[in-house]
């Protein structure tokens, strides 16, 4: 049995490496290095595989969120609702931005925002809600929706861990996740489902207005060559991340397949164990890439869950420790810790096991057998 690592990103470039030279070699003949050929080619590739408008690629994830925002125009002191339990890029841009972050509590079964936490911290300020789609569950998108739409606020979906996933709506519809805000940022870290070697992010939106005013954002407010219209940022994808992108979107649905049965497998093992709750799918298997794939431990001591995985040289992640309300940089005397009981119920139990394309049977096996025999 091979080595066990969180992402294997080593045996999925093997499979796929002459096609990516070959991506590459074109980037390196042109000289094209930002913007160019190549990234448009990757931006048409994934706006026919979202069925999308526009996508404007981006430098990384977190640009693409402050970005969202910036070409919102929301004035300092809105405030935009968004998830307590998440990584932290997603309230750090609403900081940076001088926007005033309203954090909320989760679903317990898909850790998503929970939509009835977001109604109740609607006040006239608000101007926008940042679902994100955690660990590759798509969030409960009719619910926020209808918020919005009620309250006509804007929807800014993070979906740097969602891109694959399809969401059903309640009238049978479908729509991939990022399609259906206002606007939608996602990351291409290595790590992700659709990841770049290096770093990497894209912004979605189907508002024609909207995309015009964002891609003057991501090149320094221009639209015309040293004519700087509107205050924007450096934000541009690289050509050979994009090289990179358009061999492996090619893969995503197969790579999300591939993860999906790593979870299914992972189920068998773990399925009606008291201790342990499995992850949820909310709309059927369509609605989970699988990300991260995160158990909750029941009555147990997760942390020497984690050390005695990693005795056996079986890597594993905790996300996240500590509930965003509580990190140093977000403290805020008015917030009352007692208000994300879900939140800080989490923090203390989950744990997320290997998850990618390259799980093997084996090990698999292996990993599942080893947690099993902490509780025995």
């Amino acid at each position: 049995m091979k080595k066990i690592q969180m992402v294997d990103l080593k045996s999925q470039y093997d499979f796929i490496k002459e096609e990516v030279a070959d991506q590459m070699a074109q980037v390196l003949e042109t000289s094209s290095f930002v913007n160019g050929p190549m990234v448009q080619a990757f931006q048409q590739d994934l706006e026919a595989y979202l069925n999308v408008k526009h996508v404007i690629p981006c430098a990384n994830g977190t640009d693409a969120l402050q970005i969202a925002l910036m070409g919102l125009q929301l004035e300092p002191g809105d405030e935009v609702i968004t998830s307590d339990f998440t990584f932290a890029a997603t309230v750090e841009v609403i900081s940076l931005l001088k926007l005033k972050p309203v954090l909320v509590d989760v679903d317990p079964q898909t850790f998503n925002i929970d939509p009835k936490a977001i109604e109740k911290a609607i006040t006239l300020k608000t101007k926008a809600i940042i679902p994100v789609h955690l660990f590759g569950q798509c969030a409960a998108m009719d619910s926020i929706l209808e918020i919005s739409k009620k309250y006509q606020l804007a929807v800014v979906e993070d979906n740097a861990q969602g891109i694959g996933a399809t969401h059903t709506f309640a009238d049978g519809t479908k729509a991939k996740t990022g399609t259906m805000g206002h606007v939608s940022a996602t990351s291409f870290f290595p790590s992700k489902n659709l990841g770049a070697y290096g770093d990497g992010g894209a912004l979605f939106t189907n508002d024609d207005e909207l995309a015009h005013f964002i891609r003057g954002i991501v090149n320094h407010g221009m639209y015309t060559r040293y004519y700087h219209d509107v205050v924007g940022v450096n934000s541009r994808l690289d050509a050979l991340q994009a090289a990179v992108l358009k061999v492996k979107l090619q893969y995503l649905d197969f790579y999300n397949e591939r993860r999906k049965e790593a979870a299914s497998r992972y189920n068998e093992y773990f399925n009606n164990h008291e201790q342990l709750v499995l992850p949820f799918r909310a709309m059927g298997c369509d609605s989970h890439v699988f990300h991260q794939y995160t158990l909750r431990v029941l009555h147990a001591d997760r942390d020497a869950l984690v050390q005695h995985l990693n005795q056996h040289q079986i890597p594993c992640g905790v996300y996240y420790p500590v509930p965003l309300h509580a990190q140093k940089a977000y403290l805020d005397p008015n917030v009352d810790p007692a208000a994300f009981p879900v939140t800080n119920q989490l923090v203390k139990e989950v744990i997320s096991l290997p998850m990618h394309s390259e799980l093997t049977t084996d090990q698999i096996e292996y990993i599942a057998t080893t947690l099993l025999q902490f509780f025995n």
